[in-house]
């Protein structure tokens, strides 16, 4: 979302993620019971991405693309500290909202947290499609975002509509963040192994196809473990380098994805 806003890649979205993750956490260390949490950190993280847009982003954004990317990876390093310093760097539990009793389909088991995450992800996708395809506010965000110079022409506050993108991104990053927290645990760096594979889910399905994204990562995911397994010099040790590999394979071959909009740009 922000990338089709903004044309930039927000280097900072997986530390936006964890941030709002321990957020949830402390609700939950609070006594407040999850779903209760977990729609308050949404809440929270989507204010909280409407102002880092509002203060940080905004005043260099007719800055050169260099410098708004240099702006995003300050970002990711201040939250990351912060966190650190609030919150230290020692793992933590997160619990999970689904049954800890594996959910048995025939000879075959599948976690109840896995179902449920892919389950949130793809409820959260439909309702982006809703609000984008159906909503005034989502029609005038997707105008914004391809044509700013008409948009404003037709009275569309295209600054509004870039912040309400980074507030939206912000709170499905932090939908991701807790559910990603129970698997791989709560600490300051628990986003960036996850971060690669997000950039090469979105990069292998197109940074401009939301869709594209999700059943790209299920794409890099499946190749991934399938490499792993059959692969023997890669095994569960180099994994992480076969999502690199993709990405660098999909720029090469179709930069756009493979649901992904080109962009043609003639001279």
């Amino acid at each position: 979302m922000i990338y089709q806003a903004t044309d930039v890649v927000n280097f900072a979205q997986g530390e936006m993620a964890m941030f709002s993750t321990y957020l949830a956490w402390s609700m939950l260390n609070a006594g407040l019971p999850y779903w209760v949490a977990f729609f308050a950190t949404l809440a929270v993280a989507f204010v909280g991405g409407l102002l880092l847009e509002r203060v940080v982003i905004r005043p260099v954004e007719s800055a050169p693309v260099l410098a708004i990317v240099i702006v995003c990876i300050g970002l990711l390093v201040i939250l990351n500290s912060v966190a650190g310093f609030l919150y230290s760097y020692i793992q933590k539990p997160f619990p999970s909202p689904f049954p800890e009793k594996p959910i048995r389909v025939g000879n075959i088991y599948f976690g109840a947290h896995d179902l449920g995450a892919i389950a949130v992800t793809l409820v959260v996708l439909v309702l982006l499609y809703l609000f984008f395809r159906y909503t005034t506010l989502g029609l005038a965000m997707r105008a914004a975002a391809q044509n700013p110079a008409s948009s404003r022409l037709v009275g569309i506050r295209v600054g509004w509509m870039l912040a309400l993108g980074w507030g939206l991104a912000a709170m499905v990053g932090a939908v991701a963040g807790m559910m990603i927290a129970p698997v791989v645990f709560l600490d300051p760096n628990m986003m960036a192994g996850i971060l690669i594979y997000a950039f090469a889910s979105a990069t292998l399905g197109g940074f401009t196809s939301p869709g594209g994204a999700v059943l790209g990562g299920f794409l890099v995911g499946v190749t991934e473990n399938l490499v792993g397994t059959y692969v023997k010099f890669i095994g569960t040790e180099l994994k992480l380098t076969v999502a690199l590999a993709m990405i660098l394979i999909v720029l090469l071959v179709k930069p756009s994805g493979l649901f992904g909009r080109a962009i043609v740009h003639r001279v």
